[in-house]
């Protein structure tokens, strides 16, 4: 998957543009492998979820981390055990924000978008929790 990773000759895009320009592939990504995407940038007082989807009949609530070059690690370094722990958290609150929605499964899901100059690589990590 390649897309324009600059937004001026020379110049990388910054960390949040960069954060949206993964959302975006991970969103593309999980599309192209049959997820429907409920919601995106879900936000409540204790954090937000980035990505909430159908995936068949699994409702998953994903974190996608971005990272740009070879300096910065992998994407999933960033995911800690109090990043995992909060998300739990998050999913509880996220239900009782949106009580018309039942899921009789429902899972913790980590994709990576590693921008490396013109590619994109995506990793996709299913049920972490």
């Amino acid at each position: 998957m390649e897309q324009k990773l600059h937004d001026r000759p020379g110049r990388t895009l910054r960390n949040g543009r960069l954060g949206r320009f993964g959302e975006d592939q991970a969103v593309a990504w999980l599309h192209e492998r049959g997820f429907r995407v409920l919601e995106r940038n879900w936000r409540c007082a204790r954090g937000e979820i980035d990505i909430v989807a159908w995936d068949s009949c699994t409702l998953a609530f994903i974190e996608v981390k971005t990272r740009s070059g070879t300096t910065t690690g992998h994407p999933f370094e960033a995911i800690t055990a109090t990043k995992l722990k909060r998300m739990r958290r998050l999913v509880a609150e996220w239900f009782d924000a949106h009580p018309e929605v039942s899921a009789r499964a429902i899972r913790i899901d980590v994709v990576a978008v590693h921008v490396d100059g013109p590619r994109t690589a995506v990793h996709h990590v299913a049920g972490v929790l």
